[in-house]
């Protein structure tokens, strides 16, 4: 039982035996003390005047005395108008300190019997991954862990797009002017096939510009919308990809041989990727083993009169009762459409791990798409159809504007981490932070400081937000920067450390007799105290921001702290270890909470 639960059982006993009134515990409401009043919890007394029949200054005070009296972690209290601010005793702090000390699992909540899993990453196969992918894969992979902290078990999985027209414009750029180019140690072959999704965009623009000035010349009343239309339906090159995709459905020994060896190529290169992104899944699948599974439940819809088809024999849903229109499920043709694969697919991930949630970490220009996704499988009377979420996150940008694949103009992940970690060793090596470092070492610290900065930055913004990444702010050294959170925890390791060297055995101190904590002292074991709760509110709202905060939040009071009051140069022992105690619980708690967001801390810097 944690103080806010002791806290509030308390209050709920006084007011019950003070003017008859049975409250739940679980309904006091407490808030940290404002750091101008004394006090670390405030109880608002001004919604209790009505059965109390008092003034809130009068409720407050007899509370006040009443939890005084009878709860010994409460040390003070004092009554600022409706608003009763509790103090709580010193002893119990060093309690609170020493349980969090030793307690291998702190942060780690009870197990709860659910099951939850996350889509994330679902990248093309006619391109790298680039810094749009990245935000996706950092919110996937830190939900997957804090969803877990929170006692979910959790299954990570990928919904890789490998089929479709955008995949046969790799397939013919290659076929056209590949000259049977294979991928090198210096050109991974997702970069590899990403050069050939450009150069099909490239030449498909210079072909559509000479059709267009020849229809001019031919049909000068052809403008705008109608002269693209013209000018597409006579691109030679767009018809060779429609024909190629036609053939890789029809199973064409020739073009699904390629299809395989193009796809192999971006697979290998997205492996590479993700190893030094330091994320992974349980299990991976693709849309071309996936896209047909939707089909036999359109039937089954029908049957029950889900769907209905038109004259045209095309099958449509209506859902104007929950406020939407109506939506195509299945083409005329009997072909399926992006919404038909996301059914079966959503069939099919139940029947692999039965959860209660699914998660789906998708850009937000796709949000109108999963509503539809959830309503069609609430009508269909799926159990799991209430727990399908779409993590909805906003684009991210760059100072130079706004990424296009086919026009060559992104951010590829691996070059923005080698970007990363040559300017981790620039500014590393600037402030002078590698004394003693091996060469390996060294590199091994850039790494993490580069990793750490990237996706400290982009998860310390909440995921509904668009932002702006900018490389040179990540890794400043100063401010809310996963940098900075990563020196702090390798300052307090060199405590550590020294403590150690020191003979000071803080990890068996007793701390009995302690008095005279400081306010800031104080802070941390409030705000350390605060950290599995922070677990259950980022978990609840899929929010790694939350934690990205916290770690934060702690790091920039610890170096309050460190600046406050003097370490080693403390002439009582027993305060001594009280602070070296308290910076390895510092320590430990902001290595867990930088693991939740996939950061490692190092240990030296």
């Amino acid at each position: 039982m944690n103080i806010e639960e002791k806290i509030g059982i308390a209050l709920a006993k006084a007011l019950e035996e003070l003017y008859g009134e049975k409250i739940e515990a679980e309904k006091i409401n407490l808030q940290p003390t404002r750091k101008d009043f004394e006090g670390n919890y405030t109880f608002v007394t001004f919604p209790y005047t009505r059965i109390a029949k008092q003034k809130p200054e009068a409720i407050g005070e007899a509370l006040g005395k009443a939890i005084l009296e009878k709860e010994d972690l409460v040390s003070a209290y004092n009554v600022v108008k409706g608003f009763l601010n509790i103090s709580i005793s010193q002893s119990y702090w060093i309690e609170l300190l020493l349980d969090i000390q030793t307690d291998a699992s702190f942060g780690k909540l009870k197990a709860n019997d659910q099951k939850v899993m996350v889509e994330f990453s679902s990248p093309n196969t006619n391109k790298p991954l680039h810094l749009g992918h990245l935000r996706n894969i950092f919110l996937g992979y830190s939900v997957s862990q804090i969803v877990e902290a929170a006692g979910y078990e959790v299954m990570k999985t990928n919904l890789v797009n490998d089929r479709g027209i955008h995949i046969c414009k790799s397939m013919l750029a290659y076929k056209k002017f590949g000259n049977n180019d294979q991928p090198t140690k210096e050109r991974k072959g997702d970069k590899l096939v990403g050069d050939y999704y450009v150069k099909f965009d490239k030449e498909y623009k210079a072909e559509l510009e000479q059709i267009k000035a020849e229809i001019a010349v031919k049909q000068p009343s052809l403008t705008g919308k109608e002269l693209e239309k013209s000018a597409d339906l006579q691109s030679s090159l767009l018809n060779e990809a429609k024909a190629l995709l036609q053939k890789w459905e029809a199973g064409d020994p020739e073009t699904v041989a390629l299809w395989e060896k193009l796809n192999n190529w971006v697979y290998d290169g997205f492996d590479v990727t993700y190893k030094r992104l330091g994320v992974s899944f349980d299990k991976i699948y693709k849309e071309s083993d996936t896209y047909l599974l939707g089909k036999d439940i359109i039937e089954e819809g029908l049957q029950n009169g889900v769907f209905y088809k038109r004259e045209d024999e095309s099958v449509w849903i209506n859902m104007e009762q929950e406020g939407l229109d109506e939506k195509l499920v299945l083409r005329a043709d009997g072909t399926s459409v992006y919404i038909t694969q996301d059914i079966g697919t959503a069939e099919l991930k139940f029947s692999d791990f039965p959860m209660q949630k699914s998660v789906y970490v998708v850009g937000n220009e796709q949000d109108y798409h999963f509503t539809v996704l959830k309503v069609i499988m609430q009508r269909l009377g799926r159990d799991y159809a209430d727990g399908i979420y779409h993590l909805s996150y906003g684009m991210v940008d760059l100072p130079s504007g706004k990424m296009k694949s086919r026009e060559g103009t992104v951010v590829d992940a691996d070059d923005l981490i080698d970007e990363m970690e040559e300017t981790a060793q620039n500014r590393t090596e600037e402030l002078g932070k590698i004394d003693g470092f091996s060469k390996e070492e060294a590199q091994k610290l850039y790494q993490q400081l580069a990793m750490g900065a990237l996706k400290y930055y982009l998860l310390k913004v909440d995921p509904k937000k668009r932002m702006l990444f900018n490389p040179e702010e990540s890794i400043d050294f100063q401010g809310n920067t996963g940098v900075y959170i990563q020196y702090t925890h390798a300052k307090i390791c060199a405590i550590l450390r020294k403590a150690d060297k020191d003979g000071i055995d803080y990890k068996n101190a007793s701390l009995k007799g302690l008095s005279d904590m400081a306010k800031t002292e104080e802070e941390l074991i409030f705000l350390l105290n605060k950290y599995p709760e922070k677990i259950s509110e980022a978990a609840e709202s899929y929010s790694p921001a939350t934690i990205a905060n916290y770690a934060y939040d702690l790091a920039k009071l610890y170096s309050k702290f460190y600046a406050e009051l003097p370490i080693f140069v403390e002439p009582d022992a027993n305060k001594l270890a009280f602070r070296v105690v308290l910076s390895a619980a510092v320590a430990s708690t902001i290595k867990k909470a930088l693991g939740l967001l996939g950061i490692e801390a190092p240990e030296r810097m």
